[in-house]
């Protein structure tokens, strides 16, 4: 259990909620483990299967408390609430934000900041940890070029400019990340990045790490309550989440990107995982899904020191807690969005 923002998050799969008076009981095998008082919580979130007592939902629902439900990977199941619920009017905003031009690159700069941010601190990461064996030149440069963007970044008022600072951060980003990769690169390369489908076993491991982690951000809205379909950055499309991609983008690099690089460098991830189509496309096997899956969930339970809160959470709850610092800006509770800046 862990309590950030106000907000409980339930991570045991097995523990099941009840009501005590005014508090939240936390059980595990019939067994209490913890009690949180009510008025303390703004919202409770259970990664859990057992679920939780009828008395409790209705106590959350009279006081206004949100009540989601996810499963242990992270998949959003359901949300009680009463009659009345204060997420209408968190998503009236989140629209009106996202029908005003300005509003939405106010919005839209935190994730590119952090985007830019954490492609940059990967590179010195990389740098610090296997400077010998890396092209110091061309890592330094590209990571100056990101660096010199950062200011305008924080400052840029049209989102067009904004979507165009981020494509010469990706760019620079992207035209060293081959360099990154250590082990195996006669079968581990990257040349450009290509999506549908991917030409290369690098580009099969990111789109699939970047699937995952978007449905993760789109779950992590859904629970606090926006739409994760009207997005700042990524405009609207049917079908697609575009406040996930929005959100996700500062966490491509630092959870996505370092996490692929890790299968690869580690050799946790092997070619025969890949299937080789005649049309060129590569696609990771079943038993490769199977692999990359469960290494995601170990990532997801490690341990970060957030950045912004200064509380150690595990990295599946970053989503989660970004989402929950969206929700603060967008209702006023905060002067600008608090991207993730990796450390």
């Amino acid at each position: 259990m862990k309590q950030l923002l106000n907000t409980l998050f339930v991570t045991s799969e097995d523990a099941y909620l009840s009501l005590d008076g005014e508090n939240v009981v936390v059980n595990r095998e019939k067994q209490i483990v913890a009690r949180f008082p009510l008025h303390t919580l703004t919202g409770i979130i259970a990664f859990c299967y057992a679920g939780a007592s009828p008395a409790l939902m209705g106590a959350c629902a009279d006081r206004n408390i949100a009540l989601s439900f996810c499963s242990p990977r992270g998949r959003f199941l359901a949300r009680a609430c009463g009659e009345s619920n204060g997420n209408v009017l968190l998503r009236r905003t989140q629209y009106r934000i996202a029908d005003d031009p300005a509003q939405s690159c106010r919005a839209a700069r935190g994730f590119i900041f952090g985007k830019l941010y954490n492609t940059r601190w990967s590179i010195e990461r990389s740098l610090r940890d296997h400077k010998l064996r890396l092209d110091e030149s061309a890592l330094r440069d590209a990571s100056t070029r990101i660096k010199a963007l950062l200011p305008a970044v924080a400052e840029e008022t049209s989102i067009d400019s904004l979507r165009g600072l981020e494509g010469v951060g990706a760019a620079a980003y992207f035209s060293v990340f081959d360099e990154l990769i250590l082990h195996e690169k006669e079968h581990f390369f990257f040349r450009e990045r290509s999506r549908r489908p991917p030409l290369d076993r690098v580009n099969a491991l990111l789109s699939f790490i970047y699937s995952l982690l978007a449905h993760d951000c789109a779950s992590a809205l859904e629970v606090v309550g926006l739409d994760s379909y009207v997005g700042y950055l990524h405009r609207d499309r049917p079908g697609r989440t575009s406040l996930a991609l929005d959100l996700m983008e500062e966490l491509r690099p630092c959870m996505a990107d370092r996490f692929v690089l890790t299968q690869i460098n580690l050799r946790q991830i092997s070619p025969n995982d890949f299937d080789m189509r005649e049309s060129g496309a590569v696609l990771l096997t079943d038993d490769g899904r199977r692999k990359i899956l469960k290494n995601w969930q170990k990532k997801k339970q490690e341990e970060i020191t957030h950045p912004y809160l200064n509380e150690k959470i595990p990295w599946g709850l970053i989503p989660y807690v970004q989402a929950l610092l969206l929700s603060r800006y967008l209702r006023g509770d905060l002067d600008a969005y608090p991207p993730f800046l990796w450390k």
